[in-house]
């Protein structure tokens, strides 16, 4: 099973750890394309601060930003899963696994990210702000310049098991299962069950949750139809819309009456 995630606008400080090293990340395929974003990260908030913050969509209030990507270099690293933080990091609460959820966390799980490409949660990484909807003034808009590398290196990631998608659309423009890669794939979306609308805190939340009820139920569905009937003998509520033809992924509702 693999699992893709989004990352967090907020991130746990980068803290006094090593400094970031780009050769052992994961998806070393990815590695030409992450220091091409780097340099030009870096560079970027190096330099005239104002046009940075505008170039990243940044608030006066996070100008401090700007400095933290100026020293991406130089920072401590941590594991990525330490540094994700936010409604959905906080409810799959990764460092409260058991030993043998937190393995299954490291070979399933992928975050996907505007500097990154996709780490998994053991990589260790830099406090960083750059999301996948940037438009850096060399490279031009993320989601583009990840799309030809991640359709070299993704379909090997996936294996032959399901891909469970819980990205947000900007992160899902970097890469779309294709072929019989999308025949198992399943995206969720998390409804209100009263009102059938998706409230972004618990939509957040609930996607947390499921991952983490999989990794410490040990369950590593092949499909989505196996997905769906794990999901349900755990306790959700889940409705399906299987795809019309070949080649697209599954859909997955989950219903959950109270917002929390």
């Amino acid at each position: 099973m693999l699992v893709l995630l989004p990352p967090s606008e907020g991130k746990a400080s980068s803290g006094r750890g090593a400094p970031l090293k780009l050769e052992p990340l994961s998806l070393p395929g990815l590695g030409d394309a992450r220091a091409a974003v780097l340099d030009e990260l870096v560079e970027l908030c190096a330099g005239d601060e104002d046009k940075a913050r505008e170039v990243l969509g940044l608030s006066e209030g996070l100008r401090g930003e700007v400095a933290k990507n100026a020293e991406l270099r130089t920072a401590g690293a941590r594991p990525a899963g330490e540094i994700y933080t936010g409604v959905l990091y906080d409810a799959l609460d990764l460092a409260s696994l058991d030993a043998a959820a937190k393995k299954r966390a490291t070979r399933s799980l992928l975050v996907f990210s505007g500097l990154w490409g996709a780490v998994r949660v053991n990589d260790r990484i830099p406090s960083y702000r750059c999301s996948m909807g940037v438009k850096l003034p060399g490279l031009g808009a993320l989601g583009a310049h990840w799309r030809a590398p991640m359709a070299e290196v993704l379909p090997e990631v996936a294996g032959d098991g399901l891909v469970l998608d819980l990205r947000s659309s900007a992160y899902a423009a970097a890469w779309k299962p294709k072929g019989e890669v999308a025949d198992r794939t399943a995206t969720v979306r998390v409804l209100h069950a009263p009102t059938r609308k998706v409230v972004s805190h618990f939509n957040k939340a609930t996607k947390g949750r499921i991952v983490r009820s999989l990794l410490t139920a040990g369950i590593a569905p092949k499909g989505p139809a196996e997905l769906v009937e794990a999901l349900r003998d755990l306790g959700y509520e889940v409705e399906v819309e299987a795809p019309a033809k070949a080649g697209k992924a599954w859909t997955l509702d989950v219903l959950v009456a109270e917002i929390h």
